[in-house]
């Protein structure tokens, strides 16, 4: 059996119980060395054979699963944060299919909302948004299939950019296309790793302050008045509010 496992952000404790459970079994483990802490490795046993897929292709990977399962043993493929989300698995999946060889995938953490709870923010805030958009620049690996930066700024939802910190002048300059100037917006290096950095700014200053801290890579732009201070209450804990758990008093 394969297991797709989301590793989480980067504190290797914020992989699921599962994950980590699965890890310490595994015979072989094929992890995305370029984002995945490799100290999360120390969860594997003794004599486990481990890849760096850094440096290699899809056929590599796939062989290297394909020579695990042949030998009957038990491969892990970890990817970072949470698999789903930017994770090239479906091109994986595609060829374990082809192969006959069964997997499962198990979720992890995605570093959008590691980012979140570090900046100690909730996306979703009754009177300013009930909508999360997760996206990225388009650039080489990834077009604007859902829509351009520019065009999804118009709905002025909470936002999450994944992979574009490097292009970080151009997101700004679409993004205020649909959000104003003094849009609060936080950048996150490294969620959750020792060497995280979270400067926070607002859309007129962002850039520069990342500029100054010369962050180019691995970094979340999150951007959205869900990090202002105006919002509403939630009705689920208001006490005049009724629902199937509770009479609203008076």
């Amino acid at each position: 059996m394969v297991y797709f496992i989301g590793a989480g952000p980067g504190d290797i404790e914020l992989i699921t119980v599962k994950g980590m459970k699965l890890l310490q079994k595994a015979d072989v483990v094929i992890y995305t060395g370029s984002l995945v802490s490799g100290n999360i490795l120390d969860y594997c046993k003794e004599g486990v054979t481990i890849y760096n897929s850094a440096s290699m292709s899809l056929p590599e990977v796939i062989d290297a699963i394909q020579e695990g399962i042949d030998q009957g043993k038990m491969v892990v493929r970890l990817h970072t944060g949470d698999p789903s989300i930017y994770g090239a698995i479906r091109e994986q999946m595609d060829e374990l299919d082809k192969r006959g060889i069964d997997f499962e995938i198990i979720p992890g953490v995605s570093s959008f909302v590691a980012a979140a709870s570090r900046v100690k923010a909730e996306f979703t805030l009754p009177g300013v948004s009930q909508t999360i958009i997760i996206t990225r620049k388009e650039g080489r690996t990834g077009t604007s299939e859902g829509g351009k930066i520019s065009e999804l700024a118009k709905h002025r939802a909470s936002m999450a950019i994944f992979l574009s910190v490097q292009s970080i002048s151009q997101v700004v300059e679409e993004l205020l296309e649909g959000y104003n100037e003094n849009t609060p917006v936080a950048v996150v290096y490294k969620a959750t790793w020792p060497e995280e950095k979270i400067i926070r700014g607002t859309l007129k200053d962002i850039a520069e302050k990342v500029g100054d801290e010369k962050i180019n890579r691995h970094a979340q732009i999150l951007v959205g008045d869900f990090m202002g201070s105006q919002y509403e209450l939630s009705k689920l804990y208001d006490s005049s509010f009724s629902h199937m758990y509770r009479s609203g008093k008076e």
